[in-house]
């Protein structure tokens, strides 16, 4: 069974197991607009809690992404190369940005459950 965390700055981590798969909100991709590039970190590469995973650039501008747990970068999504556009058509589906292999599970208790993330939605007008 998955559980989905979201994060402030609406990253989504959905967690199989040790395997987290991280992306951007649907929130996040609205905000953004027509996304036409994403840069995605290499497989292999260990990522800190906090640090810059990755960089979509949008018509409007372009924003990190942030890791939203510990891990390493175990598979990226080939399918953003080509069709960044993915992320705005289905951004918690086929439009995730990598999958991760957790290090510590302890870090997904800081994250927000659905309801909580959709509670802080709405304070932000």
């Amino acid at each position: 069974m998955s559980q989905t965390r979201y994060t402030k700055d609406h990253e989504y981590v959905r967690v199989e197991g040790e395997i987290a798969t991280v992306g951007i909100t649907d929130y996040a991709q609205s905000q953004l607009g027509d996304v036409v590039f994403v840069e995605l970190p290499e497989s292999g590469l260990t990522l800190s809690k906090g640090a810059q995973a990755a960089v979509v650039e949008s018509v409007k501008a372009a924003s990190e992404v942030y890791a939203p747990v510990s891990g390493e970068v175990v598979e990226v999504n080939p399918e953003l190369e080509g069709a960044p556009a993915t992320v705005n058509e289905d951004p918690t589906g086929k439009g995730w940005f990598m999958r991760l292999r957790i290090k510590d599970a302890k870090e997904l208790d800081d994250l927000m459950d659905e309801a909580a993330y959709e509670a802080f939605l709405k304070t932000l007008g």
